[in-house]
C-alpha cells in the first residue's frame, strides 16, 4: 500500500501548512512507515494510506515519487 507522509522539516517545528511537505512510502503498515522515518529526524503529521482514486490523483504531481520502507 502507497502512504502519504506530511511532515515538518524540523522536529520541534509548529505544523504550518505553508510548510507542510510530503512523501509517499509504499509499505505494509503505518508502523513500517514510522519506523523507517524515525532517523530522518522529521516532524511527521499525519500518514495517510493512499486509495486507488486518491493514488491516481497524486501521481498527477510532479513531485510524486515513491520511497521503499
Amino acid at each position: 500500500m502507497i502512504y502519504k507522509v506530511m511532515y515538518q522539516e524540523l522536529p520541534n517545528e509548529v505544523p504550518v501548512r505553508e510548510r507542510t511537505k510530503s512523501l509517499y512510502f509504499d509499505a505494509k503498515s503505518e508502523r513500517e512507515v514510522r519506523k523507517k522515518l524515525s532517523d530522518r529526524n522529521l516532524n511527521i503529521e499525519f500518514i495517510q494510506p493512499l486509495d486507488e482514486a486518491h493514488l491516481n490523483y497524486e501521481k498527477q504531481s510532479e513531485d510524486f515519487v515513491v520511497e521503499n520502507a
